[in-house]
């Protein structure tokens, strides 16, 4: 299937194209200097033109989604700390303008990893004038004139809960948070959905949509390189993770009726290559069915040890499954058959009492 990517040096050429329509912006100094940037290599990162003003930054921890524009870049992540600086230099060659506002999907450090460097190099949305104006704190509002990191709340509660050793350097937390379902914006030309899936990879995930570009950043809900990690330590659930999965099939677009038009909505996985629907349909459908296969191996009595001498990921475990790293395919089925067994269990439980 044909990938909507680009060269470095076509990136750069649409980057410059774009900022030159807008007049007045400062620092821009025209196209030639931005493609020699661009073309003069991304410090090992691999920097792909999705959209005219919309790029993929990979290869610093998670997937980074950068959107340039008249006031500056939006970011969606920051991947890891020992990356930020690569992550600055390529941002550079993209645009002059600064970092203005970072999104971020999780708690994950390799997608949170970067917000200290990147936010004290960008600029806040609301300068302390304007702040002052409306008799707020400059600090409180402006995050004291640097780029502003939004998350949910329940982020910023597992940050500031983790002690010794998972414990996160306080430049890494988000400035601002919210608690509801959705959090809506708008910034560079470009309308921003910001939801909330609860109890899924974990229970701060968001989903980031551009409207305007119809493009989807799903954090670490989709994984491509892998199974999804469901990390129950911190809220996330079996569940929770095909809702996510499915609620992202009901936001997505694929290109009908014109088939042979590459239109389609485009989803950025928190690790992996770049998604449309068709991808997604595969990947929602294969955590279904391993879901169902190790439901129905419950319900015939079996234990964890011949739940997975069933292999009830057969088919499927070329393509997602590994048994080396953080997130092997046997974790996925323990994490499974111990949810499945509690929501078996619970009926029983309840006309117990």
């Amino acid at each position: 299937m044909k990938r909507p990517t680009k060269s470095w040096r076509v990136a750069a050429a649409a980057g410059a194209v774009l900022l030159a329509l807008w007049p007045g912006v400062p620092g821009w100094s025209g196209g030639a200097s931005a493609q020699q940037a661009a073309s003069a290599g991304a410090g090992g990162l691999d920097v792909q033109q999705l959209r005219p003003n919309l790029y993929l930054i990979a290869g610093a921890g998670g997937n980074i989604v950068a959107q340039v524009g008249p006031i500056g870049v939006v970011l969606v992540d920051s991947g890891t700390t020992e990356a930020a600086p690569r992550v600055l230099a390529a941002i550079r060659r993209l645009t002059p303008l600064p970092v203005r506002y970072i999104i971020n999907t999780s708690m994950e450090r390799d997608h949170v990893g970067g917000n200290d460097l990147l936010t004290s190099s960008g600029l806040s949305i609301l300068p302390g004038a304007v702040a002052a104006g409306a008799g707020l704190s400059d600090t409180l509002v402006s995050n004291a004139g640097k780029a502003s990191v939004l998350a949910h709340e329940n982020v910023q509660t597992r940050m500031s809960e983790a002690t010794g050793a998972n414990a996160y350097p306080f430049p890494l937390w988000p400035t601002k948070t919210f608690a509801f379902h959705s959090y809506a914006m708008y910034l560079n030309g470009e309308g921003y959905r910001v939801i909330h899936q609860p109890a899924a990879h974990t229970d701060g995930d968001l989903v980031v949509e551009f409207r305007r570009n119809d493009v989807i950043a799903t954090g670490d809900l989709v994984d491509t390189t892998r199974w999804p990690v469901i990390d129950t330590a911190r809220g996330g659930s079996v569940q929770g993770t095909l809702d996510a999965l499915n609620r992202l099939m009901d936001m997505t677009i694929f290109n009908l009726p014109i088939q042979w038009n590459d239109e389609r909505t485009l989803l950025v996985p928190g690790h992996g290559r770049v998604y449309d629907k068709l991808d997604l349909l595969e990947y929602r459908d294969a955590v279904t069915i391993v879901r169902d296969r190790v439901e129905d191996l419950i319900k015939e009595g079996k234990t964890l040890a011949q739940v997975k001498a069933a292999n009830p990921t057969l088919g499927y475990r070329s393509e997602y499954g590994t048994d080396r790293g953080e997130w092997t395919t046997d974790m996925l089925v323990e994490t499974m058959f111990k949810e499945l067994s509690t929501k078996k269990t619970a009926p029983s439980a309840a006309g117990a009492k």
